[in-house]
């Protein structure tokens, strides 16, 4: 089915209402953020020496059939959508999926995140996994090896995807990005949980951006001064950076069109899909200030809705490599410039705040490790990352930077958060900067930040000049040095400059 007839499928049905443009509003129910904790792995003998257990929760063969046949037994008889399409493993390969989903607006959620094939290709579908979707199911414990009514379980040997008892959409697309962290990796492939955007005359000007969602990879990629790549899943190829996907996902809280107009254009555009938004019912007009039912809310859209995307989805080798932050501690400065080394120690750390919504339960920013800034869609060990992301670095030489969207002048309720004008001043100055510029090393952390931007305040460039009680500030900042040490005490070496990175921050 096309996009006309799952939106006439989706209202007859009663999933959702027509919105301006020709949108859809929908409502995910009980679960509005993904739900990590009810993910599992099959344990099986061609995977298991290679999955990282301590972050996947296993569960028995025998249990994923049960669950397996008894989602079909209740399949039997109801209306269910198909859709054929494909998520990028190079820039000339593709992973072919068959996505099977109980919803209709799931299954027009999924054929605008992922890729739809040419005819050609139709004709000739064999899918390499299959996803089964259906949120009416509930999983039982007890019978089916899991742990809650929701379950999310992945079998790499039979290449199977089973989703249950949750209509958030997002858990479609993010099982994608959980298969292919593990196949790519198989081909020295680079998979990266980052935006990518180059300049407009020059694919081979590529940034990317990583980073937990919340902390700004859709919004500050999508700039309109840049060929937009993709907003949230990667991989890095000998031939350059590819997107994965072929659609956005962004939230909308607070969205406005003066501060991002080509995000908000698309949310009255035909077919974007509106998530968990309240709107006012005479003109469907959205409220995007109001998070009654979550701060969550999001849209789903083609990245074709953005004017200047990228027609190919590729670019070459990045320039520049941003690690997004969201330091609710308030200590890190918003800005700083990182050695490989560092990179990789600050990416396997991937230290930011879950802000509210994204998973269930979170209400306010909560400090987390994160590793690879995506720690729940890996499957393999952290080290495989780290080692991937440290060969890619020294072979082609980007400009590594930690740009943090968190808070100053104090932690989350006391300090304020960084306003997005002034981290687009600081992008700028990161894109744009030619030649040396000056520095001063970051008494915690060692690395080396900026002295001068020009538009930005130079007391946000110096955290500590920020706060009013300037020892609170080193007894906030001494406590998370001492967590990134405990933290990364978990990986194993990548190599000594990196270990010299952990060792240095250890022994300070």
């Amino acid at each position: 089915m096309n996009e006309f007839e799952l939106i006439e499928e989706a209202i007859k049905n009663g999933e959702g209402k027509l919105g301006k443009g020709g949108s859809l509003i929908v409502f995910t129910g009980e679960k509005t953020g993904r739900s990590p904790k009810d993910k599992h792995v099959v344990k099986e003998k061609s995977t298991e020496d290679k999955i990282w257990w301590e972050n996947n929760r296993p569960m028995l063969a025998t249990h994923f059939d049960t669950l397996h046949s008894d989602m079909l037994k209740h399949q039997a008889g109801k209306r269910f959508y198909s859709q054929a399409l494909q998520a990028s493993k190079n820039t000339n390969q593709f992973l072919n999926i068959e996505v099977t989903t109980e919803l209709a607006w799931h299954s027009l959620f999924i054929r605008h995140l992922l890729k739809v094939p040419t005819e050609k290709l139709l004709d000739n579908f064999e899918p390499d996994f299959k996803i089964l979707n259906c949120p009416s199911f509930f999983s039982d414990p007890d019978r089916h090896g899991c742990v809650s009514k929701t379950t999310i379980a992945i079998s790499f040997e039979k290449k199977l995807v089973l989703i249950c008892g949750t209509g958030y959409a997002g858990e479609n697309k993010k099982s994608v990005f959980t298969l292919l962290n593990y196949l790519l990796p198989e081909s020295s492939i680079m998979p990266m949980h980052c935006s990518a955007n180059h300049a407009m005359s020059n694919e081979d000007d590529v940034a990317l951006f990583f980073g937990l969602s919340g902390t700004g990879k859709t919004t500050l990629s999508a700039d309109p001064n840049r060929v937009l790549v993709g907003d949230d899943e990667h991989g890095w190829s000998d031939t350059g950076v590819f997107n994965i996907e072929g659609g956005c996902y962004a939230k909308t809280i607070n969205l406005s069109y003066e501060d991002e107009p080509q995000i908000f254009s698309t949310t009255e555009k035909f077919s974007t899909v509106i998530e968990n938004m309240n709107y006012n019912p005479n003109d469907r007009s959205l409220k995007f200030s109001d998070p009654s039912i979550t701060e969550n809310m999001r849209c789903a859209y083609p990245i074709s809705y953005i004017k200047n995307s990228s027609k190919s989805g590729f670019g070459g080798a990045p320039k520049n490599i941003i690690l997004l932050t969201c330091d609710a501690f308030g200590v890190l400065p918003p800005v700083a410039k990182l050695t490989a080394a560092e990179a990789v120690f600050f990416f396997l750390s991937g230290f930011t705040s879950k802000v509210a919504g994204t998973e269930e339960g979170i209400k306010e920013p909560v400090p987390t490790f994160s590793t690879c800034f995506g720690a729940p869609f890996m499957p393999q060990r952290p080290e495989v990352y780290g080692q991937l992301l440290w060969n890619r670095i020294n072979s082609t030489k980007p400009v590594c930077w930690l740009l943090n969207t968190g808070w100053s002048g104090g932690s989350y309720g006391e300090g304020e958060r960084i306003s997005i004008e002034l981290t687009r001043k600081i992008l700028k100055f990161i894109l744009n900067i030619k030649g040396e510029f000056q520095t001063r090393k970051d008494q915690f952390f060692n690395f080396s930040v900026p002295i001068e931007i020009n538009e930005v305040p130079k007391n946000l460039l110096k955290p500590r000049e920020n706060w009013t009680n300037q020892e609170g500030y080193d007894r906030v900042a001494a406590k998370l040095k001492t967590m990134f040490v405990d933290n990364f005490q978990q990986f194993s070496s990548i190599n000594e400059k990196v270990d010299g990175v952990y060792n240095s921050l250890k022994n300070d």
